[in-house]
């Protein structure tokens, strides 16, 4: 009796092919380009996704001052954090954050998005923003991405 057999083939790190892409910040939606970016940094754009190696692309974020954000976030959210000491808690809104380090709130609302461990980490090393128009990677070659393209 004949039967088929099938073999699921998991990526790894010998075998995963990363390409290198440039993503313009301007205009674009915070949260709507960070979940985009966050996407292709995983690698769930790609046919040969696994969910425990880091498959997914290098992206370059350029014009990261030029993010807008909707609604009254602008005037209304504040990020908080606490140093574990009685009367510790610091709050920031995101209008100084942006004037002081506009990359800081892609990189915080992009973390956000990835997994909370050791490979969240490691995808995140592949990402670099830039503010301003000109970015260091020219040697990889990056090519633009359409975030259009990505549902």
């Amino acid at each position: 009796m004949k039967t088929l057999k099938y073999k699921t083939i998991s990526a790894n790190r010998e075998t995963v092919n990363k390409q290198w892409f440039v993503v313009d910040a301007e205009g674009e939606i915070l949260g709507r380009l960070a979940a985009k970016v966050a996407l292709v940094l995983r690698g769930k754009h790609k046919t040969d996704y696994t969910p425990h190696v880091d498959c997914g692309d290098n992206v370059i974020i350029i014009n990261a001052e030029k993010i807008q954000l909707t609604g009254n976030k602008l005037d209304d959210k504040v990020y908080i954090s606490h140093s574990g000491y009685p009367g510790g808690q610091k709050t920031i809104p995101i209008k100084k954050v942006l004037e002081k380090n506009p990359e800081r709130v892609l990189e915080k609302a992009i973390k956000g998005m990835l997994p909370k461990n050791s490979l969240g980490d490691q995808l995140f090393r592949n990402l670099y923003i830039y503010v301003g128009a000109e970015h260091k990677q020219e040697a990889q070659k990056p090519a633009k991405l359409d975030l259009n393209t990505i549902k």
